[in-house]
């Protein structure tokens, strides 16, 4: 039996719409709510209810483990065991676009469908201000992955949520488009040598410039350890067709640089600006209802990301 309905509260960043959005997360319903990376759809991490409705809203699969959001530095480590490595990544990089995970601490009291019954977590600071104000108006760490159904393009606006989501949770949180546009970059800190989990809104380079020292990339076999893992994501319902140096008939373009295209992610060559347009501009063509060719990505500092999240969004489904 389909669940009927529900009206979707649209709640602006003023003060009165974080206390609305925090007293919701706090009765256990779900909230959408923007990041500098992405919108987020948030339960409260610590009510394994309120997660498990994130699992059956997105489609998203069980095995996929969450981040839990928190609203400062001494949050997280109440949650996790901290050491060396994450001192210095939070240091630099918090409120950032960086997830660091870490070994679970005692008495952490985060719901294990949160981190899919492993035995670390995943955990940031925001930096959009209205997401720490709604985090410290909750007062506790607030699982959320992306607004939108599961493996489908992830959400920049309020509308996308709407789009996707609305209907289906309680309410969305509404301060305008994210800036970075790709989601963060996920670092393994629970062993001896730091792992790249999944590239994102701050790249390899300045990672290994804060540690000074390389870090490792995750091998593909291995299980599921953190979001963004699953080979198929971030999808249009039409095909993807990626390093297109020449657009076919039929097909939607999507740019890079100078060049005729429907939609350009940067016409000057600019990574940052391509990151932040990424998916909204895979919306606009995904609503076309067209198969998208998409330009050659540079696979540099944040064309890492970008490339990445083109590849899943094309693997096959």
């Amino acid at each position: 039996m389909t669940q009927s309905p529900i009206k979707t509260e649209a709640l602006d960043a003023a003060p009165a719409g974080i206390a609305r959005a925090a007293e919701l997360l706090q009765a256990g319903a779900l909230v959408a709510f923007p990041t500098e990376t992405v919108y987020g759809l948030g339960a409260d991490a610590r009510n394994g209810t309120a997660v498990a409705g994130i699992y059956a809203t997105k489609g998203r699969p069980a095995f996929n483990p969450l981040i839990a959001h928190v609203a400062d530095v001494a949050s997280a480590r109440a949650l996790v065991e901290w050491n060396d490595m994450a001192e210095a990544m939070a240091a630099a990089h918090w409120p950032g676009p960086l997830t660091l995970v870490l070994p679970l601490r005692s008495g952490h009291g985060v719901s294990p469908l949160v981190t899919a019954g492993l035995d670390t977590l995943a955990v940031r600071v925001p930096a959009k201000a209205c997401a720490r104000a709604l985090l410290a108006a909750v007062g506790g760490p607030v699982a959320a992955p992306s607004a939108n159904p599961s493996g489908r393009i992830s959400p920049t606006t309020a509308a996308h949520v709407e789009a996707g989501l609305g209907g289906s949770i309680a309410a969305i949180l509404d301060d305008g488009p994210c800036t970075v546009g790709v989601e963060s970059t996920i670092l393994g800190l629970a062993g001896d040598v730091p792992v790249l989990l999944r590239p994102g809104g701050l790249s390899a380079e300045e990672i290994e410039a804060t540690l000074g020292h390389a870090i490792a990339e995750r091998d593909s076999s291995d299980p599921l350890t953190a979001p963004g893992q699953l080979l198929s994501h971030y999808a249009p319902k039409a095909s993807v067709r990626l390093n297109a140096t020449r657009f076919e008939p039929g097909e939607l373009s999507l740019g890079f640089g100078a060049g005729q295209c429907d939609l350009n992610l940067s016409a000057t060559g600019d990574l940052r600006e391509a990151a932040a347009n990424l998916f909204g501009h895979l919306h606009a063509l995904d609503a076309r209802a067209r198969p998208i060719a998409v330009a050659p990505i540079p696979e540099q500092g944040l064309g890492v990301a970008i490339n990445d999240r083109l590849r899943r969004a094309a693997a096959p489904r």
